[in-house]
């Protein structure tokens, strides 16, 4: 019996230092060994996917893995946010970050969620959006828009949430005019343009690749571009500045954040691999041509960023709330 029991207490110790030796070889193994998770708080379509998904593509090739989207829209892009805080900080789960990362801590309470959760990682690219209206709009100029609009206020707008870089466009514009919609809220824009589309609403700002094929198929204009130089997607089209208002200049950034706590050599591993397609001919062509601009900021020049963002969303927040 003694003889039994010891050999089951040296058969116990041999399996769990075998254990302990598979842990520790799989712990040693290089990043990353598995697929990486990255959260989109956007639709399906929306220019977050699709941006993100031209930038994941080429990624995978440098990492060796496959980068797995997660689409998690919902709560004006909280809900995104939330499950990217809670997971574990080791380089397997990323949040596709944009304006929302800062502008939601400023215009919202109670929120789960706090930049401070999150590391940044990269930024790589950046996109204008754009002033739209239904096809059937007698307007095609914004003079001429804001003209109509303050002879009949009240007139509907789409609104994609109170962080969306789109909606802060419409409300500093709103601001710089002097004019009153009736916001209509959504979930993205792709619901947005459908119902701009068959005339349900008035006015919207869209990003470009949400509304380029519906502005070059007739089925919307396009009245004027928030960026701060004109598209070469659209040049004929005027920016915001150009029609007057540069006060309305608005332009998304998108970028990726990792949980706080995330290990510096695996931040640093994901940045050249964004800095890596963000180089690629092909990405680039492809951002292009859905509106976008390769940006790439690495870790510390996205985070010098990010600050320099927020403060200029706080002052435009202000602006806003003392009309």
């Amino acid at each position: 019996m003694r003889r039994h029991r010891r050999l089951l207490r040296i058969a116990r110790l041999a399996l769990g230092a075998a254990a302990a030796l598979t842990a520790a070889a799989a712990f040693a193994q290089p990043y990353p060994n598995k697929p990486v998770r990255v959260i989109v708080p956007y639709p399906v379509g929306g220019a977050v996917d699709v941006m993100t998904r031209f930038v994941t593509t080429h990624m995978a090739q440098t990492l060796g893995q496959s980068l797995v989207i997660d689409n998690r829209p919902g709560a004006n892009a909280n809900i995104g946010p939330e499950a990217a805080a809670r997971a574990a900080p080791d380089g397997y789960t990323l949040l596709a970050s944009a304006t929302f990362l800062v502008v939601n801590p400023l215009v919202e309470t109670g929120l789960r969620w706090s930049p401070r959760d999150f590391v940044p990682v990269a930024r790589f690219t950046q996109a204008p959006n754009v002033l739209v209206v239904p096809a059937a709009s007698p307007s095609r100029t914004l003079a001429e828009f804001i003209a109509a609009a303050k002879a009949k206020p009240g007139q509907p707008v789409g609104d994609s949430g109170p962080g969306a870089p789109q909606t802060m466009a419409v409300e500093l514009l709103k601001h710089a005019a002097g004019l009153d919609f009736q916001s209509i809220g959504y979930k993205g824009g792709p619901p947005v343009l459908a119902d701009l589309i068959n005339g349900q609403l008035a006015v919207s700002v869209l990003p470009f690749n949400v509304a380029m094929s519906s502005i070059n198929g007739g089925r919307i204009r396009a009245l004027a571009s928030t960026s701060n130089r004109r598209s070469p997607a659209l040049p004929e089209l005027p920016t915001m500045a150009e029609s007057g208002y540069p006060e309305a200049t608005v332009i998304s950034w998108y970028g990726f954040h990792a949980p706080a706590g995330t290990p510096l050599e695996v931040i640093r591993r994901l940045s050249d691999a964004v800095g890596a397609a963000a180089a690629d001919d092909a990405t680039r062509t492809r951002t292009a041509t859905a509106g976008g601009e390769i940006s790439y900021m690495d870790t510390d020049a996205f985070r010098a960023f990010l600050d320099e963002d927020a403060a200029r969303w706080s002052k435009a927040i202000q602006t806003i709330r003392r009309r």
